[in-house]
């Protein structure tokens, strides 16, 4: 067997023994639920009710992607070690490496089938829209197919359950994500008393783009957990995954602001001839640290921050409630920046576990 067949082989398996996990199916309709009530949540406030539904939407996508994938990646590593059935798979022709890899993207395709199915979901509500007033008529298509949408969703996982015995929670989640995806094209061909429309009408790119840019960093979590779950039982990878997330979440206040504090401001030096250039010159100097700073601390500081992982690149909600355009730039550079992320945890993880007693 080549070595693409071996690692085809140990994705496969791992995505099966994921999209099967019960933690799965129970985060997604978890997180069905808040998705669904994130729209009249939205209405409580005093004005701009769309912003809001699409902080509490978003965020309800981002934090089933890291529960589960912290969940998920602990789960089908940390297991098998602590089972021994790794061992049947290390004592065979099976390069370690290729193992940690072929067990992050089976993780991968799990984690891509909920999402899929959560970032459609919110797109669909996202069609439906906020009623901001009493006048405002419910979006009837988005209502009507996606309740029928998901009852044929969740009748085919009773039905292959009870007859072919497959497991109810990955049949079901599986049937979902082709489903949404046709209730979300059905919702924009149609409009809210079932009028045709042109497709393009309530499709907003912008919410795409930045839906995506969570999914990138649930997979920078995974690989980080993958990483953890290398030498640590699963309750202290699942803590080590919490905690990069919320370090990740808070970097840019615990690291940037604190080290930027520490020097001093362009506008306070002062050129010596009094020049209309003194901005200008300063700008082009090193900005020098304040009296009393220490270097030590603003050197740690700018090394935590360019090492921690830091999610608030990947959170594009602002700018697209502000209406700002996310430029090809920045989308290419994030990409990079979650893809150099990965490939760094991905690479821990093989070291860590090169040497690792599965025996």
């Amino acid at each position: 067997m080549s070595l693409l067949e071996q690692l085809l082989a140990i994705s496969k398996n791992t995505f099966k023994e994921s999209i099967r996990q019960p933690v799965l199916f129970v985060v997604s309709m978890a997180a069905t639920l808040f998705i669904i009530l994130s729209n009249p949540f939205a209405t409580f406030t005093l004005e701009d009710d769309q912003r809001m539904f699409v902080d509490i939407g978003l965020s309800s996508v981002f934090l089933a992607g890291v529960l589960g994938s912290a969940f998920i990646a602990t789960n089908v590593l940390t297991k098998e070690i602590e089972n021994r059935t790794v061992l049947t798979v290390v004592s065979k022709p099976v390069p370690r490496p290729l193992f940690i890899i072929g067990k992050f993207l089976g993780v991968v395709g799990s984690l891509m089938v909920m999402m899929t199915y959560l970032i459609t979901l919110f797109m669909i509500v996202d069609v439906h829209g906020s009623l901001e007033t009493a006048a405002a008529k419910y979006h009837m298509p988005v209502i009507v197919l996606g309740a029928i949408g998901f009852f044929v969703a969740i009748g085919i996982g009773i039905w292959c359950n009870y007859f072919y015995n497959w497991t109810f929670g990955a049949t079901t989640l599986g049937m979902l994500v082709p489903i949404s995806i046709m209730v979300y094209v059905l919702s924009l061909v149609f409009g809210r008393q079932w009028e045709l429309q042109p497709i393009g009408t309530d499709f907003k790119g912008q919410l795409w783009i930045a839906s995506g840019m969570l999914f990138m960093a649930v997979l920078v979590l995974s690989a980080i957990a993958i990483a953890a779950s290398t030498r640590l039982n699963q309750v202290a990878t699942l803590v080590i995954t919490c905690f990069f997330f919320l370090l990740g979440l808070l970097s840019d206040w615990l690291f940037a602001r604190p080290a930027a504090n520490m020097l001093v401001k362009v506008t306070d030096i002062d050129e010596p001839d009094g020049s209309e250039d003194a901005v200008v010159v300063a700008s082009e100097q090193i900005q020098p640290l304040m009296e009393g700073a220490s270097p030590v601390t603003f050197w740690f500081l700018n090394l935590a921050h360019d090492t921690v992982p830091n999610f608030q690149v990947f959170w594009l909600a602002d700018a697209v409630n502000q209406k700002h355009d996310i430029t090809i730039t920045y989308i290419i550079s994030t990409l990079a920046y979650g893809g150099l992320l990965i490939t760094a945890a991905v690479c821990l993880a093989v070291i860590l576990f090169q040497k690792r007693e599965v025996g």
